[in-house]
């Protein structure tokens, strides 16, 4: 039990290291906090350091939530193996370094889902790609991914799952309802590169 408490501990930890703020700061001297949408994550990245900042954070946040599910495999530890990934999301989302103020979890999610089964991640990479390049909407994108990981949860016949990729599904959909707001009414930022 005292494993199981430590690697939750340590994959939350994991997933409240703010990687975008960290590489803005200290190589390009911007604090994503007060530019763009004013998000942590992958997109705010891309938008405001550029693609080579933004393809290594994207990495790095995907680690961080692939790592504490990949560990729980490796140690055959008694707990269900999506359950240390969720928790890191949790903590991109609502990160003890920044005031529980962070991310939106779909990349860090997405490692965990990684690392829990791959067919789902590349599923859920194409549903994010397609409707990116029919929409130019990242957060549409992430949104239309996450009811997919849902749908697919469904099927997979493995009950905690899929109560697990509700949970995260609900995070990442309220985390970007403010988008929907904006794209509503016309003023959501489009991506440019696709």
């Amino acid at each position: 039990m005292g494993n199981i408490i430590l690697l939750l501990i340590f994959s939350y930890l994991i997933g409240s290291i703010p990687f975008s703020l960290l590489i803005g700061k200290i190589f390009y001297k911007v604090d994503l906090r007060e530019h763009g949408s004013g998000n942590i994550g992958t997109t705010n990245t891309f938008r405001i350091l550029g693609k080579k900042a933004g393809i290594v954070v994207l990495i790095l946040d995907i680690f961080k939530g692939a790592l504490p599910v990949y560990i729980t495999i490796l140690l055959a530890m008694d707990i269900h193996i999506f359950i240390p990934g969720l928790v890191s999301a949790l903590g991109h989302v609502y990160p003890i370094f920044l005031k529980f103020r962070g991310g939106k979890a779909v990349a860090t999610g997405g490692g965990a889902v990684l690392a829990y089964n791959p067919i789902v991640f590349i599923i859920l990479v194409s549903a994010f790609l397609i409707t990116l390049k029919l929409s130019k909407f990242v957060s549409l994108s992430s949104i239309v991914a996450t009811v997919v990981l849902i749908v697919l949860s469904l099927f997979l016949q493995d009950p905690l799952f899929m109560a697990f990729a509700i949970v995260l599904g609900f995070v990442v959909i309220i985390r970007h309802i403010s988008n929907m707001k904006r794209i509503k009414d016309g003023t959501e930022s489009k991506i440019t590169f696709m």
